[in-house]
């Protein structure tokens, strides 16, 4: 979808013409429970959010199918006003009114359930002087929990930390070199990054060992260590950010052999991390 359906909200009086009535025929149940979230689909939200809040809803409007064309089947688009609870990244002073559209699941017959009251986290683009946001994504609305809490605030920790990893582009190159003794080498793989941080993955091979290999998100390339853990920052970089399959022209091991097995342990590093795994389908 693009940003400029999300912007420039209008006032709630000229919002208000376009709603779909819902009024006394609304389902009196609680909103769906969204699917579980994985660790990639809150890194997506929280990524590109430069505000990250906790906000009461006041009131939630329901705009006409016409009116929002591109909602997915289920879902509705509708017209919100909150106030503000507490900021987990970025500045909203608590108890300011805030407006914004947000994409949700309807209840039963096309419905909105009851969302007055309910407590939500928002993923949102602010502006200066404006009560209005502009959410990250359609559905960057999430029903507040103090599991999802706890998650969120851990992740900002991650994304706000001077070493954090920025995110990998793809790999610029891919290189083995055999050791002096049999099963004894090491495959190096340099990546590019969106800041042009040098990243860099180590692949180890030593006679009667396992394979080990550790990622460098810096000069320092230490290869005594270890895997990232799954649903940590380094480990989102490289499982969300890694290609498939080793792109063509980026192995410039010295023969065939070696590179074969540049390529083994490029497939090695993609199994150990596992798939990127969203529920999320925007």
């Amino acid at each position: 979808m693009s940003i400029s359906r999300w912007t420039g909200l209008t006032a709630l009086t000229v919002v208000l013409a376009l709603i779909q009535p819902h009024g006394a025929n609304a389902v009196a149940v609680p909103p769906p429970a969204p699917p579980a979230l994985h660790y990639a689909d809150l890194v997506d939200l929280a990524d590109s959010a430069p505000l990250v809040l906790r906000a009461e809803i006041r009131d939630a409007v329901l705009l006409k199918p016409e009116r929002a064309p591109d909602v997915r089947a289920g879902w509705g688009r509708i017209y919100v006003e909150a106030t503000a609870t507490q900021a987990l990244r970025g500045t909203v002073p608590p108890g300011m009114v805030i407006r914004y559209l947000a994409d949700v699941p309807l209840g039963p017959k096309g419905k909105l359930p009851p969302y007055k009251k309910l407590s939500v986290l928002l993923f949102a683009r602010g502006k200066a002087g404006s009560d209005e946001l502009q959410l990250v994504a359609p559905d960057a609305q999430l029903v507040w929990g103090q599991d999802l809490d706890t998650r969120v605030r851990s992740l900002l920790g991650e994304l706000g930390a001077s070493d954090a990893p920025p995110r990998v582009t793809g790999v610029t190159q891919a290189l083995y070199e055999p050791g002096n003794l049999v099963g004894e080498g090491e495959t190096q793989l340099f990546l590019s990054t969106s800041n042009s941080q040098p990243a860099t993955i180590t692949v180890l091979h030593k006679p009667g060992q396992p394979t080990n290999w550790s990622v460098s998100f810096s000069e320092v390339v230490d290869a005594r260590g270890r895997p990232p853990a799954p649903d940590t920052l380094p480990w989102f970089r490289l499982a969300c950010g890694l290609p498939r399959a080793l792109p063509g022209g980026v192995n410039v091991s010295d023969n065939n052999d070696d590179r074969v097995q540049a390529a083994l342990d490029y497939d090695h590093v993609l199994k150990d991390l596992g798939a990127c795994e969203r529920a999320r389908s925007h």
